[in-house]
């Protein structure tokens, strides 16, 4: 079987180390790909949202299934194009993708098939955002409703702040003001076949620039799989109140699709409560997502294919993982590309991982930052606590000029598991 996964980020190196130990892989392919792809795969040249290369691409490679990594080529319909060229790709339809692409899309969803969210108001005009944001007291949540990257999103109780940030996006796009949930949160990830489902381990992120959940908000600066707060009777009310619900509605309004959801989720002191989907991983959720399961994903994608994931058990790691961004110098504001980085010596311990993200690497063998975020180091252990210390003791391997990092992922979460 052959494999062509599309994008350049951390989140497509992990899933390239996961199908390179598959057993039933033939060949590898990752478009752009970075410099650790480069290391387990081939690399092929090609914009994900060149959508013509990439039909091309599948033909001459014979490629077999297409894993779509990054969610702007599900939101212009990459996957309704692979199939009209009759090349299977895992990822949903354009008009499923309208869950990630469109909150206020998805806040409707939500919304009529009675999945527990924030309360929210939809904008499209400053002056009516405006008298609305300046009756209100308190903490609010502005939300872009197109994609951002991660960043169209601001919490913050000062009006000014809270009225620049909704004028600068109305001026291209509509938004949302949202109500402030109190909690932590959690991001889950369900496999589907567009019948059945599976329910991944839960994994928590970190999505502020600095130590302590401050700062501004990021891509995702770190990142723990599971979360050891989610006990099972949490994860058993998250699937009766959100999950099942959501695949109800999913396949009443003909959004069901082959592929992954993501629930982005506030467990709150009123329970579980939604604030977004996604349609495919996340990033950095999946370089510690990944390393939990121990099924040959191989099989894990010809089972969501051929709509047999019921049949297929996914063995799950007794491990914890705990991964940290290393960024580059001024991120998430301005920052250099193609900053050179040292050479990374070989890791003395199996327990470390080292994920690419947009690093490019040239004929001499010699790797450069491609991207805000550059490498996610993720440690393997017992328990939060010592995957978290072992991620930490070999993070500094990364070097390059400006290279920063939070220094407490996972810390809010340490408790004692024995």
């Amino acid at each position: 079987m052959k494999i062509l996964i599309l994008g350049s980020g951390a989140r497509e190196s992990a899933l390239a180390w996961m199908y390179s130990k598959s057993k039933i892989i033939s060949g590898l392919y990752t478009a752009p790909g970075n410099a650790g792809t480069h290391e387990i795969g081939a690399n092929i040249d090609i914009d994900p949202m060149d959508f013509e290369s990439v039909i091309r691409c599948c033909k001459e490679k014979h490629i077999n299934y297409v894993f779509v990594g990054p969610e702007a080529p599900l939101v212009e319909g990459i996957v309704d194009i692979l199939k009209e060229e009759k090349i299977t790709a895992i990822g949903p339809s354009k008009k499923a993708a309208q869950l990630e692409g469109s909150k206020t899309f998805s806040k409707d969803f939500m919304v009529a098939h009675h999945i527990p969210t924030a309360a929210s108001e939809e904008f499209s005009d400053y002056e009516s955002f405006k008298s609305y944001v300046e009756s209100r007291q308190g903490m609010l949540v502005i939300k872009k409703n197109g994609l951002a990257a991660g960043k169209g999103v601001l919490e913050s109780d000062n009006t000014s702040r809270l009225l620049e940030f909704g004028e600068n996006i109305l001026k291209e796009d509509s938004l949302l003001v949202e109500e402030f949930l109190t909690g932590y949160e959690i991001s889950i990830f369900a496999l589907c076949d567009g019948n059945n489902f599976i329910i991944l381990p839960p994994c928590s992120d970190f999505k502020k620039a600095l130590d302590g959940d401050t700062g501004l908000n990021t891509g995702g600066m770190g990142s723990i799989c599971p979360n050891p707060w989610v006990n099972a009777e949490l994860k058993e009310q998250i699937k009766r109140e959100i999950i099942e619900p959501t695949f109800t509605g999913l396949k009443k309004d003909g959004l069901i699709y082959k592929g992954i959801l993501y629930f982005g989720l506030m467990i709150t002191q009123n329970g579980p409560k939604n604030l977004e989907f996604n349609v495919r991983f996340g990033d950095p959720e999946t370089q510690v997502l990944l390393p939990m399961i121990k099924t040959d994903f191989g099989n894990i994608t010809t089972a969501i294919v051929n709509g047999t994931l019921d049949t297929i058990p996914i063995t799950e790691s007794s491990q914890s993982a705990v991964g940290v961004v290393v960024a580059s110098k001024g991120y998430p504001g301005q920052y250099k590309k193609g900053v050179k980085v040292q050479p990374i010596p070989e890791l003395p311990s199996k327990d470390v991982l080292i994920f690419h993200a947009s690093t490019t690497i040239d004929e001499e063998g010699e790797v450069f930052t491609g991207g805000g975020r550059c490498f996610s180091v993720v440690g393997l252990g017992k328990d939060t606590i010592e995957a978290a210390s072992r991620a930490y003791k070999h993070i500094d391997v990364i070097n390059f000029e400006g290279a920063w990092y939070r220094k407490d992922i996972g810390k809010k979460f340490f408790i004692d598991e024995d």
